[in-house]
């Protein structure tokens, strides 16, 4: 007869990584109500600094998310554009009379604004 083996994946360790620091931060702000109330801070107003302190955290976990998120879609945006590539290497584009007139050519076609046919 065979024994089973548990195997959790990286979600598993996520979470149960998630939850000691989550207990890690509860233990140690539990803590620091305590020294705030020996040292003659008011319960009510422990309980307000420690939600302060929550609301601070929450918020700069927020504010650090949001910024590596940009910086994160930036970087996808910018490889996703050179991955696409731009214009060929041998047609770039110049000043010079052709076909159209004189104007800004990338090959063979005027790409200048303006109607080359328009008369001044």
């Amino acid at each position: 007869m065979t024994t089973q083996s548990h195997t959790f994946g990286w979600t598993y360790r996520l979470g149960r990584g998630a939850s000691h620091a989550w207990r890690s931060y509860a233990r140690k702000e539990h803590g620091a109500a305590i020294w705030l109330v020996e040292h003659g801070m008011p319960a009510g107003g422990t309980r307000a600094v420690v939600w302060m302190l929550r609301l601070l955290t929450v918020g700069g976990i927020a504010y650090l998310s949001f910024w590596l998120a940009l910086l994160l879609g930036c970087i996808v945006a910018f490889a996703w554009t050179a991955s696409v590539g731009g214009f060929d290497s041998d047609e770039r584009t110049e000043w010079r009379t052709g076909v159209d007139g004189f104007g800004l050519y990338r090959g063979d076609i005027r790409i200048d604004i303006g109607d080359p046919y328009e008369e001044n």
